[in-house]
């Protein structure tokens, strides 16, 4: 593997830094019982890196969620790890009843809003819900949703199962009781490598990149988890790789859609 390719991190480890560290060394100063708090700091933190590079993070992979997300989604969408809500620019709203962004960072909360009013998805009108929770938070989701149960026809997670905790069982749990029977997952997730020499970059920078970036992992095969959590549809979408992305990069994406039994 190239080096600058394995170093090619560096970069974006110094202006996660410089974007999010001053403001949250201010939060701190104005809060100091922010400092037992290592999540509550975590979050401010990322909050402000996501405000200066979320956009540019979303547009790189513009391609390809306007041919995953737009002519699939439909009915009740719920989106894990919504971030500032750009998902959302992607849903046909002729075919989306009601938009649910699962956000456990309130402070991400404002933007997401902005972003789904500006689509056309509002509180008021029922079609927007935001949670206040993570995904692995199976059953505060469900509460939130009428019955019957599970209530979700389109479940899309975009760069988000890289950090949620226990990854495999909360995959394993929204597809069997949050997803409905003939609904569908659409993910787009930066997931660990088939190379060997790229998988041990991946696992070396991992460490530093979670404490970073608010738990985010680079080592875990998210999509080989997707598709090992089991009753899907044979031979209906299926996983697939970025166009134009080497195999050497740190950032390996894979791309799916898959259907429930």
């Amino acid at each position: 593997m190239r080096l600058n390719a394995a170093f090619g991190v560096v970069t974006e480890l110094r202006l996660g830094l410089v974007g999010g560290l001053w403001p949250t060394v201010l939060a701190i100063w104005h809060i100091p019982s922010l400092l037992f708090q290592p999540l509550e700091i975590s979050r401010i933190f990322m909050s402000h890196v996501w405000d200066l590079y979320g956009n540019s993070v979303d547009e790189a992979g513009r391609d390809v969620k306007k041919v995953l997300i737009t002519p699939h989604a439909y009915g009740v969408v719920l989106d894990l790890g919504a971030g500032h809500g750009h998902t959302v620019n992607y849903l046909d709203h002729s075919r989306v009843t009601k938009y649910v962004a699962v956000e456990p960072n309130v402070h991400m909360h404002a933007a997401l809003r902005r972003t789904a009013s500006a689509a056309g998805y509002s509180e008021d009108a029922g079609t927007l819900l935001i949670l206040p929770c993570g995904a692995e938070n199976i059953s505060t989701i469900l509460s939130y949703l009428p019955a019957p149960h599970p209530p979700v026809d389109t479940l899309i997670s975009v760069l988000t199962i890289c950090s949620i905790p226990s990854p495999q069982s909360t995959i394993s749990a929204l597809v069997t009781e949050v997803l409905k029977p003939g609904g569908q997952m659409l993910f787009y997730e930066h997931v660990l490598s088939e190379r060997e020499d790229v998988v041990w970059w991946q696992r070396f920078w991992t460490p530093l990149w979670g404490i970073v970036f608010d738990g985010c992992r680079l080592d875990r095969p998210s999509h080989k988890w997707i598709e090992d959590a089991g009753g899907w549809v044979q031979g209906e979408g299926g996983i697939w790789g970025k166009e134009g992305e080497t195999e050497e990069h740190l950032f390996w994406h894979r791309v799916g859609r898959l259907v429930k039994t």
